[in-house]
């Protein structure tokens, strides 16, 4: 196969010099490669370091910024409206997060407004950090100015993926983390398949005549030649997830983190720079105002009863929201992240370009996959 396996301690200290090299300070920076390698181990790779060459242009264009914080709109006690100014979504997100954990936890709950950030990568952190907090979390998400999707019925993009997340704590144990995109699969998942990764669903894509697709091309445009994406090049569309369901709920992202949060949706763009930006509508619940010391119990109580469901396969077993992260993160800890040669590639020459020189990837700490007996 012709995939690398990347230690995690290096591929993140290799993902941090490159965003110090940038421009980052190295705080931010180390941030950065903290949770586009989180997104990795939990298996999410279409959340990241495939991104690295995407947000070091967007850095060089100005679409992202480093450096910033939230800026507040306005804030009751239990919510708050706040601007993240087009900050790297892994600086303005978390403190996004931070304050509905605080209000939450001073009143019971709290909703958090987020408009214009930069690109917030996998949501399901976010999720993990209020469970962290003994929280209950929802987190709605769009894309402004990001159309990929198809609305059900239609061919012509109009949502973005727009993921969805409600997160859950299990004191003693991982959290439930329910974290997923509204289209069939997220945009990044193509851009892995495009690069040489694990191919998508055949019905993942639509083209401009209505043909059902797995061809990354028709989100990018021709590939052959090309190492570096561009999602408005292509002529078709993906497809929102379980027909008008997902496309349902896409349309609802849209409104509560496009609309509701001052922000925009993910198109019509008004005249001007185009500059792709999330926002998030957040809900934060401490489960001691509500169902008290009795929550615990009963969530534990309810997973165990599902997870004794018959699996339908002989050997395998019912896996809870969170338990395939939790495994993989495991496994990735131990083994490495594996990438794509093409993938690797291309987060090397952003690095050559930035004048640094990527690791050697020798037999102790990178090798092809397949090789390893």
């Amino acid at each position: 196969m012709n995939e690398l396996r990347i230690p995690v301690s290096r591929l993140t200290a290799f993902i941090a010099d490159i965003f110090t090299a940038a421009g980052c300070a190295r705080d931010e920076a180390e941030r950065i490669a903290h949770y586009l390698v989180s997104a990795n181990l939990a298996g999410h790779d279409s959340h990241g370091v495939i991104r690295v060459p995407r947000y070091i242009a967007w850095l060089k264009e100005g679409a992202v910024k480093p450096g910033q914080t939230l800026t507040i709109v306005n804030e009751s006690p239990t919510h708050a409206l706040v601007d993240g100014n087009r900050g790297f979504g892994q600086t303005v997100g978390p403190l996004a997060v931070d304050l509905g954990i605080e209000k939450a936890k001073a009143h019971g709950l709290a909703a958090i407004a987020l408009r214009r950030a930069g690109h917030l990568g996998r949501i399901g952190d976010f999720g993990e950090r209020a469970a962290a907090a003994g929280l209950v979390s929802l987190h709605f998400v769009n894309v402004a100015g990001g159309e990929l999707v198809a609305p059900f019925g239609g061919v012509e993009r109009r949502f973005s993926t727009n993921p969805v997340c409600i997160a859950c704590p299990r004191p003693g144990a991982e959290p439930l983390v329910l974290d997923f995109a509204t289209s069939r699969v997220a945009e990044g998942k193509v851009l892995v398949a495009s690069q040489g990764g694990k191919p998508v669903p055949e019905d993942s894509l639509i083209g401009p005549d209505g043909t059902i697709s797995g061809d990354p091309s028709l989100l990018y445009g021709p590939l052959e030649g090309t190492l570096v994406r561009d999602a408005t090049k292509g002529p078709g569309a993906l497809r929102a997830f379980g027909e008008h369901k997902g496309s349902g709920l896409a349309f609802m992202c849209e409104i509560l983190a496009g609309c509701l949060t001052g922000g925009a949706t993910s198109g019509p763009m008004p005249a001007g720079p185009r500059h792709i930006t999330n926002g998030m509508f957040s809900i934060y619940i401490d489960p001691q105002h509500f169902a008290g010391a009795g929550f615990a119990a009963a969530v534990e109580s309810y997973a165990r009863y599902v997870k004794s469901s018959r699996p339908a396969t002989p050997g395998s077993e019912v896996l809870l929201p969170g338990e395939p992260e939790q495994r993989r993160r495991a496994e990735r800890l131990r083994d490495g992240v594996p990438l794509s040669a093409m993938t690797w590639q291309t987060i090397c020459d952003t690095a050559a370009s930035l004048g640094l020189t990527p690791p050697a990837l020798g037999e102790d700490n990178g090798e092809r996959a397949g090789d390893r007996g």
